[in-house]
């Protein structure tokens, strides 16, 4: 989150920059100096800010290129993750603090073996929040040779974009966009979706019978938007 991002949700709420500064327990000085980039806005802030001045977690931090293998390290529950920002498949699970969507997809696109509930929440997830750093999430899946699984994903969530084009009428040409950016890295290796562990006789049979996208990504997985519940038929 940066300073003009401050200032335009400290504006939504039409508050000055005294009222802010009060609300969050710092001078007016101060919050002008992060308004104006002049100081760094700290991760606690964000994390305050996200439900005082009403933001979407696409604001909250994501690490750097060189720390993100040690992020990488914590455990996750992506099931309450995905509730925690608004998945309807997990909206009976209890609280949890939310993360940076970005990069609640990027680790899930590192699991070996995903839950499938989960993983069918990741269109989902990339539609949503079609406003997250994509220069971010792209850049650092090609690092980690995930851009094939990201590619997969993202199409799908242009799929049940498309068939509810009202609503996500902005949303579908930034992962649009996001699928350009991916096209000509596409892996020739096979990949499955989060399904590791999938037997030889699977695979096989997931070959014959994947649809065009996934070949097109090179994974061996059936999923299609007719599974996803949240899609419209």
């Amino acid at each position: 989150m940066d300073g003009t991002a401050l200032r335009e949700a400290r504006l939504c709420r039409n508050w000055t920059q005294q009222q802010a500064a009060q609300a969050f327990g710092v001078t007016q000085a101060y919050w002008s100096m992060m308004e104006k980039g002049r100081r760094v806005v700290p991760g606690p802030f964000v994390t305050k800010a996200l439900k005082a001045l009403k933001l979407p977690a696409t604001v909250l931090p994501l690490p750097s290129d060189s720390a993100l293998d040690r992020v990488r390290m914590r455990r996750h529950d992506f099931s309450a993750e995905l509730g925690a920002l608004g998945y309807p498949g997990f909206a009976y699970i209890g609280k949890k603090a939310k993360v940076n969507p970005a990069l609640l997809l990027f680790d899930a696109l590192n699991e070996p073996d995903l839950d499938s509930r989960v993983a069918e929440g990741l269109p989902w997830l990339a539609l949503t929040y079609a406003d997250m750093d994509w220069n971010w999430l792209v850049r650092n899946a090609k690092v980690h040779d995930r851009q094939n699984r990201l590619g997969f994903t993202v199409s799908l969530a242009v799929e049940v974009g498309e068939s509810d084009s009202v609503s996500n009428s902005d949303r579908v040409p930034k992962l649009r966009a996001c699928l350009r950016g991916l096209e000509g890295a596409r892996l020739a290796g096979e990949d499955t979706f989060c399904h590791d562990s999938m037997t030889n006789a699977e695979r096989t049979w997931l070959r014959e019978h994947r649809t065009p996208v996934a070949a097109h990504w090179n994974l061996v997985t059936d999923l299609r938007k007719e599974h996803l519940a949240y899609a419209s038929k």
